[in-house]
């Protein structure tokens, strides 16, 4: 036997209805029952939705880490996100000779449908200007992915295993630096900036899109073969190119390579996340828009904080260690 609880104004309504449809109390009780059954059972199921659907978070800030004249930080305003996109826009497109997408010639800006819902790593020259960015990345986390509908990688790469595996993912990608800044003290802010920002999020694995300049394999071979042999990521973590999209890698047997002749021939972004203990997925993507053939990079954040913190005091402001770093 099922016992409800009314109150009097739900059996005042109850007789009420039961009135004036000339129907017995019986029959508009059993009514009502069933109408708190399935009132009742949508709650509970906007419940279990409410708790299991991501709320989203902001990032924890860390501090501004400043070397001389420069300082990288998030972006903090929409005017320092489009001066990224502008200077991406003359790296790829000016530069690297990209193909743009309709609109962004007349933009002049490198713009998609995540930028609105990521966080923005800026490096800023103040001897140039209060906002001049002569540096950036751009990071999504597993919170903003549930945003946006997934990794931008999850266009070229098969990237279940990554997102099976748990933990803080953290997607790198965008990356570029003014041509006047592409040194090491540069190269290497940008690095304090990413440890930074997976020290305050916890983050637990990156990974992105790296690339080689060029869309002919054959061209390739010797990188790709390369990295195939000394560095295909773990299976339980190991993306690989989408069917597709998929150009093999393995071009050439491991004795025909000479590894630190290949590794010194890479481009520097991916030599640091070699550097670093990254892995590569297996498989290649023609990239035609970007005019660049792209691997799958995965970097388990311990590695970099054994290799890091070393040198860096992280959560400080200055970056006088960085000329140290090796």
């Amino acid at each position: 036997m099922t016992v409800i609880s009314l109150t009097k104004s739900t059996l005042k309504t109850t007789v009420k209805l039961t009135l004036k449809t000339k129907s017995t109390l019986t029959s508009t009780l059993q009514s009502t029952l069933q109408l708190f059954k399935r009132r009742k059972a949508a709650a509970d199921q906007r419940g279990k939705l409410v708790r299991w659907l991501p709320r989203p978070k902001g990032p924890r800030v860390f501090p501004a880490v400043i070397a001389g004249s420069q300082e990288i930080r998030l972006a903090r305003t929409p005017h320092e996100i489009d001066a990224a996109q502008a200077l991406r826009y003359r790296v790829f497109y000016d530069e690297m000779g990209a193909k743009p997408l309709p609109g962004m010639t007349e933009m002049r800006r490198d713009l998609d449908r995540f930028d609105g819902h990521c966080d923005h790593l800026v490096v800023l020259d103040h001897a140039l200007g209060a906002n001049e960015v002569v540096g950036t990345y751009r990071v999504l986390r597993r919170e903003h992915a549930r945003r946006t509908g997934g990794f931008y990688t999850a266009s070229e790469f098969d990237i279940t295993k990554l997102v099976a595996n748990g933990g803080t993912l953290m997607e790198l990608g965008r990356s570029c630096v003014d041509a006047r800044y592409r040194d090491r003290a540069t190269m290497q802010l940008l690095w304090r900036g990413i440890a930074e920002y997976v020290n305050a999020n916890r983050v637990d694995v990156m990974f992105g899109c790296a690339s080689l300049p060029g869309t002919d394999p054959e061209k390739l071979k010797m990188q790709l073969s390369y990295l195939y042999h000394y560095h295909l990521a773990p299976e339980d973590l190991r993306p690989a190119a989408l069917p597709e999209r998929f150009t093999e890698m393995n071009l050439l047997p491991k004795e025909e390579i000479d590894p630190k002749r290949t590794l010194a021939s890479l481009p520097p972004l991916l030599k640091g996340y070699l550097r670093v203990g990254g892995f590569i997925g297996n498989g290649a993507v023609i990239d035609p828009q970007f005019n660049t053939t792209d691997v799958c990079i995965i970097v388990k954040t311990d590695l970099i904080a054994a290799r890091y913190t070393r040198h860096y005091e992280i959560g400080t402001q200055e970056a006088q260690p960085l000329r140290k770093a090796s």
